[in-house]
């Protein structure tokens, strides 16, 4: 018997393996269930929540300063990238009286690969410098005070009330949970916040956040933007946007054969075209 892979944690840069769903056939051996919009997304929450029984936030932090400084990092920028900056900036600036009186121009080294790192910065000081005039220094609990801030805006505020107040004002909409929750035939929407809208009515807000989670370990796991791994992934069956993408990789593959077939026939012409030529000369000529 085979051991369950590890959960994703600090230790092993948050790398999720799915669990398989038990008593289960293989995903490309089941039939495909037409489920009606609702029922289907709470099906994918029970079946993401066996996969991913474990699903923890992949920014390191120790206090609700430091995961909003680090998700507001992670704007156009991988987790694993900001969890490698941000030991020695939190270590240089713990808190937001820190992050308030930091030099600017060290605040942008320090920052500098995660990218925009000018923008990042300037937005994190303003929102330490904030949260030190109106909020006694303390990041405050609610999305309307949240939103207040410089550079963070609904995703951020999401994140930062669900990991580090255990409250639960929306969905948190990144890239992978905006491409996944339109595969499954979640939402038709292209903007985040109509999105989030979508998905609100669809969960259980209890699971709102868990369900952004979950998703993000999935889109890096198994439903991969440029190759995704339809025939290993558990909601195959339950998911329309698979048919479209077998659809379109029959098309492709279509393409390449009848592509070859022509390039094949073409050079057998060619062959042809010589051998006659090559039987047909005048006698006495070379």
């Amino acid at each position: 018997m085979s051991l369950a892979p590890p959960p994703p944690s600090k230790e092993n840069g948050y790398a999720a393996i799915p669990l398989p769903l038990p008593n289960q056939l293989p995903p490309p051996l089941r039939p495909f269930q037409k489920l009606p919009k609702k029922p289907r997304a709470l099906e994918i929450l029970t079946r993401l929540k066996l996969m991913y029984p474990a699903a923890p936030c992949s920014l390191d932090y120790e206090s609700p300063m430091q995961l909003m400084v680090a998700t507001m990092l992670a704007a156009q920028c991988t987790d694993a990238r900001v969890n490698k900056v941000t030991p020695a900036l939190f270590g240089r600036f713990p808190d937001a009286a820190a992050f308030a009186a930091a030099e600017l121009t060290e605040l942008e080294e320090r920052v500098r690969s995660t990218g925009f790192y000018r923008n990042k910065a300037k937005n994190i000081q303003a929102a330490a410098r904030k949260i030190i005039a109106d909020f006694g220094g303390q990041v405050p609990s609610t999305l309307a005070d949240l939103t207040t801030l410089p550079g963070v805006a609904r995703k951020t505020a999401n994140v930062v009330l669900a990991h580090a107040f255990d409250i639960h004002e929306g969905v948190t909409v990144d890239t992978h949970v905006k491409r996944i929750s339109g595969l499954l035939g979640l939402t038709k929407q292209t903007e985040p916040v109509k999105i989030e809208q979508d998905l609100m009515k669809l969960l259980p807000q209890a699971d709102w956040e868990n369900w952004s989670i979950r998703l993000v370990y999935h889109g890096r796991a198994i439903c991969v933007a440029r190759s995704p791994k339809c025939l290993q992934c558990d909601l195959l069956d339950i998911c329309p946007g698979a048919a479209k993408i077998r659809a379109e990789a029959a098309k492709v593959a279509k393409f390449k054969t009848a592509k070859a077939e022509a390039a094949k026939a073409k050079t057998a012409k060619v062959k042809t075209a010589k051998a006659k030529k090559r039987f047909t000369k005048p006698l006495g000529t070379v």
